[in-house]
């Protein structure tokens, strides 16, 4: 076999991937430091660019296009590192976050993390839900997000996230077309089929805060 020249070993790839993922992970925890001076009024009045789309009190009103209200603070953090060092990208929020500061990032992290979730806007039947449901547990899905789905530390609330962003998300996961942190998502939705994936985003779309 042939191996292209820009081609890396698997451990070579593995380690750059750890690597990348350890890099981000000790930005992170510096940016969420006691000594950081994130604010919510600083955050208040920087959000005020984000509202368009996110809403102004991070719960979105457009389908898709993700609520950030109530999402952990170590998680919009990341998301934001990832567009801004392009690790993510997006035609809208490319642009924006790669001129955001650390301190923006964190100030932003701190007000819409601190904001309140809107019940959902998505309502489906009793037997998605119950489908949803075993699926979220055949899939452990609760070890990461938690057991009402709200997420934790970088990991994101998926409860009642807007319907056609989960649908496109967890899409694009299965199809390795998104960036993944730290693979744990790429990995997980292998096992799900396309009807798996429409049963979770009805499911997750439409619970409410605990």
């Amino acid at each position: 076999m042939i191996l292209s020249r820009f081609a890396r070993p698997v451990g070579a790839r593995q380690r750059s991937r750890t690597a990348a993922v350890q890099t981000a992970a000790v930005f992170v925890l510096a940016c969420l430091s006691p000594t950081s001076h994130a604010g919510l009024e600083e955050g208040r009045v920087k959000a005020q660019v984000c509202a368009a789309c996110h809403g102004a009190d991070g719960n979105s009103v457009i389908p898709g296009t993700p609520s950030l209200a109530g999402q952990p603070r170590q998680f919009i953090v990341t998301a934001l590192f990832m567009f801004r060092e392009g690790r993510r990208k997006n035609d809208q929020m490319t642009p924006f976050v790669e001129k955001l500061s650390n301190a923006d990032l964190n100030d932003l992290a701190a007000y819409f993390s601190s904001q309140k979730m809107a019940p959902p806007a998505h309502k489906t039947t009793p037997e998605r839900i119950a489908e949803g449901k075993a699926i979220t547990r055949a899939q452990n899905c609760v070890a990461c997000h938690t057991a009402t789905l709200t997420g934790q530390q970088h990991i994101p609330r998926i409860a009642s996230q807007r319907h056609e962003y989960l649908l496109s998300q967890l899409r694009q996961f299965r199809a390795t077309t998104r960036a993944d942190f730290d693979g744990t998502m790429t990995s997980a939705t292998q096992a799900l089929s396309q009807a798996d994936i429409e049963v979770l985003a009805d499911y997750l779309a439409s619970l409410a805060a605990p």
